[in-house]
């Protein structure tokens, strides 16, 4: 241990090259052996090489601690135990610093993978790319809602959506965007943020589908709006229905045939509308027999429209009242064997050929029989409409996966299509291309596929095709 500090070595390393020096000297000056004065110099030489670098020592140490900074190389230890107590302070403070530098870097991995996961798991689609375009990170939920499995450039989403590359590159910082992308089905809010990293600038976007969710407020204010005006209308039209049966039956005691005239008019009678009085009949006996008919025939006439517009309004009633599903396995050939007997007459009518294909044929769906069955037979009205007039009319249904393994079913018709102006609208309570269409049957259909957690879409060419896609 004596001989390991660092100041005895010095010492001692100092008197063995005087002593050198000195033998060196008495063998030049006292003797002529040349091999031996050679050997006593390269000695000397060789010693003071030998003690600079052991005092250089710390320099060394110093210097590949401050490599180990500049590397991120915390792997390194100090010993000084050849030094000796002199330099055991230095020593331990390049190891604590070592220590601290670890457990900071330690640190900031744990952050680093915990910022990751959140950003990966959040149902928000996230990007951040440089003004060239070049993608630094993508999250997991903006790659499902970008079909891409890895993105380098935003201008790779060209083939996706040309207008979405066109707004993310010109979304300025605070600002948000909608934009829609109908082969996709798609309505996405985009908004953007900027920030600086390295002396590079980054654009941060995010993206997130609300389609579902507009969808959702449309219906929600629709059958709010059903509600109100069926509420209304229903309390106005029964009474006049009711107090126009009532009329009616009065009047046909009055009408000639009744055997006991107009003195079987009932004292005060009472409507089927509970509390409101039944008018009089109170008919002179010189009281035309025509103008008596033309009374009755107008009050038919006036409760036939009003139990017509009762009915009518009853139906858009349904579009606020659909039961709730109940779900159930079913093979989707057998819906379509069952929706085929179902329309048999109707296509044989129409002489409209239908086609249909599930594959695989095993494949089954979950969900209600009954209420899917009504989306079916909707479907198939509109395109048994739509082909009125074509030479060689037909549909096709066809069934199978898509590339997530979700259900589709498709319903094709060759009839006269859906123009683009009204592809946007067809959905929309009240709204019809048809001439006696009642405009509930779409909508009914999509808040249907709603409950089943799925969507219905459309995709028309005029005079040539339209294809309605279920996906559940």
């Amino acid at each position: 241990m004596f001989f390991k500090s660092f100041r005895i070595q010095v010492i001692l390393r100092i008197v063995l090259i005087a002593l050198s020096i000195y033998a060196l000297l008495y063998l030049a000056l006292q003797t002529q052996l040349y091999a031996t004065i050679l050997v006593a110099l390269l000695f000397i030489v060789f010693q003071v090489f030998a003690l600079i670098r052991y005092v250089e020592k710390t320099n060394r140490d110093l210097n590949r601690f401050f490599l180990a900074i500049e590397h991120e190389d915390f792997s390194r230890t100090f010993s000084g135990r050849e030094l000796g107590a002199s330099f055991a302070e230095l020593i331990t403070a390049f190891n604590e610093v070592q220590k601290k530098f670890q457990q900071t870097r330690a640190e900031k991995e744990e952050h680093y993978r915990y910022l990751q996961t959140i950003v990966h798991h959040v149902g928000i689609g996230l990007i951040t790319f440089k003004t060239d375009g070049k993608v630094d990170m993508i999250n997991t939920a903006a790659r499902k809602l970008l079909k891409v499995a890895h993105l380098n450039n935003i201008k790779a989403l060209e083939s996706f959506s040309k207008p979405l590359v066109e707004q993310l590159f010109s979304l300025r910082p605070g600002e948000k965007a909608l934009v829609k992308i109908e082969t996709q089905e798609m309505e996405l809010v985009i908004r953007a943020a900027e920030f600086r990293m390295h002396e590079q600038k980054f654009t941060l976007i995010s993206l997130q589908n609300i389609q579902s969710e507009l969808q959702e407020k449309e219906l929600e204010a629709w059958q709010k709006l059903i509600r109100v005006l069926t509420h209304e209308i229903m309390n106005s039209m029964t009474p006049i229905t009711s107090m126009s049966s009532t009329v009616i039956d009065l009047l046909q005691t009055l009408l000639p045939g009744n055997e006991n005239g107009h003195t079987l008019v009932p004292q005060n009678p009472v409507s089927s509308v509970k509390g409101t009085p039944a008018p009089q009949a109170d008919i002179q006996p010189g009281c035309a027999e025509e103008t008596l008919a033309d009374i009755a025939a107008a009050l038919k006439t006036i409760h036939k429209r009003s139990r017509g517009l009762s009915q009518f309004v009853g139906a858009y009633r349904n579009l606020t009242l659909i039961p709730r599903p109940v779900f159930k396995i079913f093979s989707i050939e057998e819906l379509f064997i069952r929706v085929e007997q179902l329309m048999e007459s109707k296509l044989k009518e129409r002489g409209i050929a239908l086609r249909w294909q599930v594959d695989p044929q095993s494949l089954e769906l979950t969900a209600d029989p009954g209420l899917i069955e009504q989306v079916m037979i909707n479907l198939f009205l509109n395109a048994t409409a739509a082909s009125k007039g074509k030479k060689e009319p037909q549909i096709e249904l066809s069934a199978g996966l898509n590339e997530s393994g979700r259900v589709v079913i498709d319903i094709k018709d060759n009839g006269s299509g859906i123009v683009k102006e009204a592809l946007n609208k067809i959905f929309i309570p009240f709204f019809t291309t048809r001439k006696k269409g009642s405009g509930i049957g779409l909508s009914l259909s999509r808040q249907i596929m709603k409950l089943h957690r799925g969507s219905i879409s459309v995709n028309s060419i005029p005079d040539k095709e339209t294809v309605f896609t279920l996906k559940f």
